[in-house]
Protein backbone atom coordinates (compact mmCIF):
# COMPACT_ATOMS: atom_id res chain seq x y z
CA UNK A 1 0.00 0.00 0.00
CA UNK A 2 1.43 3.42 -0.86
CA UNK A 3 1.61 5.80 1.81
CA UNK A 4 -0.84 9.16 1.57
CA UNK A 5 0.43 12.27 -0.26
CA UNK A 6 1.05 14.89 1.67
CA UNK A 7 -0.15 18.13 1.92
CA UNK A 8 2.32 20.58 2.82
CA UNK A 9 2.85 22.34 -0.24
CA UNK A 10 6.61 22.44 0.27
CA UNK A 11 6.96 18.68 -0.21
CA UNK A 12 4.91 19.61 -3.72
CA UNK A 13 7.44 22.42 -4.45
CA UNK A 14 10.45 20.14 -3.69
CA UNK A 15 9.25 17.40 -6.23
CA UNK A 16 8.36 20.15 -8.45
CA UNK A 17 11.79 21.47 -9.07
CA UNK A 18 13.10 17.75 -9.52
CA UNK A 19 10.56 17.90 -12.55
CA UNK A 20 12.30 21.08 -13.46
CA UNK A 21 15.88 19.56 -13.52
CA UNK A 22 14.27 16.35 -15.68
CA UNK A 23 13.28 19.09 -18.21
CA UNK A 24 16.13 20.74 -18.80
CA UNK A 25 18.23 17.43 -18.59
CA UNK A 26 15.53 16.00 -21.61
CA UNK A 27 16.02 18.77 -23.35
CA UNK A 28 19.44 18.73 -23.53
CA UNK A 29 18.70 15.01 -24.55
CA UNK A 30 16.99 16.54 -27.20
CA UNK A 31 13.69 14.73 -25.81
CA UNK A 32 10.85 16.82 -25.93
CA UNK A 33 8.17 14.48 -25.36
CA UNK A 34 9.67 13.53 -22.03
CA UNK A 35 10.59 17.44 -21.58
CA UNK A 36 7.19 18.24 -21.71
CA UNK A 37 5.56 15.79 -19.49
CA UNK A 38 7.78 16.43 -16.98
CA UNK A 39 6.79 20.04 -17.53
CA UNK A 40 3.16 19.39 -17.34
CA UNK A 41 4.32 17.51 -13.80
CA UNK A 42 6.00 20.52 -12.31
CA UNK A 43 3.66 22.77 -13.18
CA UNK A 44 0.85 20.51 -11.98
CA UNK A 45 2.84 20.52 -8.45
CA UNK A 46 3.64 23.90 -8.56
CA UNK A 47 -0.18 24.70 -8.79
CA UNK A 48 -1.06 22.27 -5.97
CA UNK A 49 1.38 23.67 -3.65
CA UNK A 50 0.05 27.11 -4.47
CA UNK A 51 -3.37 25.46 -3.68
CA UNK A 52 -2.75 24.09 -1.09
CA UNK A 53 -1.72 26.96 1.09
CA UNK A 54 -4.53 28.47 0.42
CA UNK A 55 -6.59 25.25 1.88
CA UNK A 56 -7.24 23.73 -0.62
CA UNK A 57 -8.57 20.14 -0.37
CA UNK A 58 -5.77 17.75 -1.92
CA UNK A 59 -7.12 15.90 -5.26
CA UNK A 60 -5.84 13.76 -7.80
CA UNK A 61 -6.31 15.43 -11.20
CA UNK A 62 -3.68 16.01 -14.22
CA UNK A 63 -5.29 18.63 -16.02
CA UNK A 64 -3.55 21.62 -15.87
CA UNK A 65 -6.73 24.20 -16.84
CA UNK A 66 -8.66 22.50 -13.82
CA UNK A 67 -6.01 23.54 -11.75
CA UNK A 68 -5.88 27.18 -12.86
CA UNK A 69 -9.40 27.71 -12.54
CA UNK A 70 -8.87 26.70 -8.52
CA UNK A 71 -5.89 28.84 -8.55
CA UNK A 72 -8.19 31.86 -10.36
CA UNK A 73 -10.83 31.48 -7.55
CA UNK A 74 -7.68 32.48 -5.40
CA UNK A 75 -5.83 34.74 -7.14
CA UNK A 76 -7.60 36.35 -10.75
CA UNK A 77 -3.36 37.19 -11.79
CA UNK A 78 -2.93 33.46 -12.54
CA UNK A 79 -5.85 33.87 -15.76
CA UNK A 80 -2.64 35.05 -17.61
CA UNK A 81 -1.56 31.41 -17.30
CA UNK A 82 -4.28 29.62 -19.25
CA UNK A 83 -3.13 29.75 -22.81
CA UNK A 84 0.48 27.99 -21.78
CA UNK A 85 -1.33 25.64 -18.86
CA UNK A 86 -3.86 24.29 -21.99
CA UNK A 87 -1.04 23.95 -24.21
CA UNK A 88 1.14 21.65 -21.50
CA UNK A 89 -1.91 19.71 -20.37
CA UNK A 90 -1.58 17.96 -23.46
CA UNK A 91 1.97 17.63 -23.12
CA UNK A 92 1.27 14.80 -20.21
CA UNK A 93 -0.74 12.68 -23.10
CA UNK A 94 1.66 12.84 -25.51
CA UNK A 95 4.42 10.90 -23.35
CA UNK A 96 1.25 8.42 -21.63
CA UNK A 97 -0.36 7.50 -24.66
CA UNK A 98 0.66 5.82 -27.68
CA UNK A 99 0.04 8.30 -30.62
CA UNK A 100 -0.43 7.10 -34.62
CA UNK A 101 1.42 9.35 -35.50
CA UNK A 102 4.54 11.36 -33.88
CA UNK A 103 3.32 14.24 -31.72
CA UNK A 104 5.74 16.52 -33.51
CA UNK A 105 6.20 18.51 -30.49
CA UNK A 106 9.78 20.58 -30.47
CA UNK A 107 11.99 21.28 -28.31
CA UNK A 108 11.32 24.76 -29.09
CA UNK A 109 7.34 24.25 -28.02
CA UNK A 110 8.68 23.25 -24.77
CA UNK A 111 11.20 26.20 -23.82
CA UNK A 112 8.82 28.41 -25.02
CA UNK A 113 5.74 26.52 -22.91
CA UNK A 114 8.02 26.52 -19.76
CA UNK A 115 8.89 30.77 -20.39
CA UNK A 116 5.29 31.22 -20.90
CA UNK A 117 5.10 29.74 -17.10
CA UNK A 118 8.63 30.91 -15.37
CA UNK A 119 6.35 33.63 -13.57
CA UNK A 120 4.38 31.53 -12.28
CA UNK A 121 6.83 28.57 -11.28
CA UNK A 122 8.83 31.79 -9.37
CA UNK A 123 5.15 33.17 -7.71
CA UNK A 124 4.67 29.99 -5.50
CA UNK A 125 8.66 29.29 -4.40
CA UNK A 126 7.90 33.16 -3.48
CA UNK A 127 4.67 33.07 -1.44
CA UNK A 128 6.52 29.60 -0.30
CA UNK A 129 9.25 31.64 1.15
CA UNK A 130 6.56 33.67 3.31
Amino acid sequence: MLPEESIHPRDWIRIAEKDLSRVERSLRDADPELAGFCLQQAVEKFLKAFLLRKGWQLRRIHDLEALLDDAVGHDPAFERFRPACQRITKYYMLERYPLMAGSGLTQAEVRDSFEAIRALVQRVRTEARS
